[in-house]
């Protein structure tokens, strides 16, 4: 049996700069990973199979998601047997955080480990890009800038053990539908040096129109003010919103008082990988 984490994405900076004919956009992200997340798990077995569990698993059923067309698309590249998978859905859907992306680069990778394929081989990465703009990234699964449509990797130093905080207000917010209402105008590129400053320096230009489909987040992001935090914004198109802390303390007072005002909201405190 082999057991993957599929950890939830952060874009810690989201630059949008134009819009592609082929309707991707193009984009400047920087890309940071949780330690926490879904966790895929593989083993062989006569035929086929594939189980959902976790709190979110009710609301991926059927067969046709990322995690059985990442199978299908890694035997078609590399052959594979009959197998069993089992995905432990622990991360809201449509929630900006990769997560059936996180899911697909999941499944690549105990694939890989199975089959002896190495995780960098070129043909891995070209099925993930083939997947989905994300799943490239989280086949990397480090902290890296990205562009094109997100799938042009340069690794960088990360902000690994930095306290996290994850707040998803129970809105599924859609990625097309959001970046339909992007305004269209390019507010520049990110900036260079230190990974904390330059996404402290950034921007998500995916938020304003999110805010404006799903006026909840305006609330989230102001329970995640407030002191010890480093950086508080919106992920991906939304709805999760995240913050980084100078301490665990302040993570946990941050945590716990969002607990308190809004019971409903999914939270999740974690540490970036």
């Amino acid at each position: 049996m082999i057991t993957e984490i599929a950890p939830a994405k952060l874009n810690l900076a989201l630059h949008v700069r134009a819009r592609r004919p082929d309707g991707y956009h193009e984009l400047e992200t920087l890309f940071a990973f949780c330690r926490d997340g879904d966790v895929v798990t593989l083993a062989p077995a006569e035929a086929d199979s594939f189980t959902l569990t976790g709190p979110y698993g009710e609301a991926l059923e059927g067969d046709d998601n990322l995690v059985t067309r990442a199978r299908d698309a890694f035997r078609g590249a590399f052959g594979a047997p009959a197998c069993a998978i089992t995905l432990d859905k622990r991360l809201p859907i449509a929630s900006g955080i990769g997560g059936g992306s996180a899911d697909a680069a999941a499944t690549l990778r105990a694939l890989a480990r199975w089959r002896g394929v190495a995780p960098d081989t070129p043909e891995l990465f070209a099925i993930a890009e083939r997947l989905g703009a994300d799943v490239p990234a989280c086949l990397l699964g480090q902290s890296a800038i990205g562009t094109g449509k997100g799938e042009k990797l340069v690794p960088v130093p990360g902000l690994g053990g930095v306290p996290a905080l994850l707040i998803n207000p129970g809105v599924a917010v859609s990625t097309a539908a959001v970046f339909k209402a992007w305004d269209g105008v390019d507010r520049g590129p990110l900036g260079s040096g230190d990974l904390l400053a330059v996404a402290r320096a950034g921007r998500n230009d995916l938020e304003p129109p999110a805010r404006a489909l799903a006026p909840v987040i305006d609330a989230v992001l102001a329970r995640l003010a407030g002191p010890g935090v480093l950086l508080a914004r919106m992920s991906g198109s939304g709805a999760t919103c995240f913050a980084l802390f100078e301490s665990d303390t302040a993570r946990a007072a941050t945590a716990a008082r969002v607990r308190a005002e809004r019971p409903g909201w999914w939270c999740l405190e974690t540490a970036l990988a």
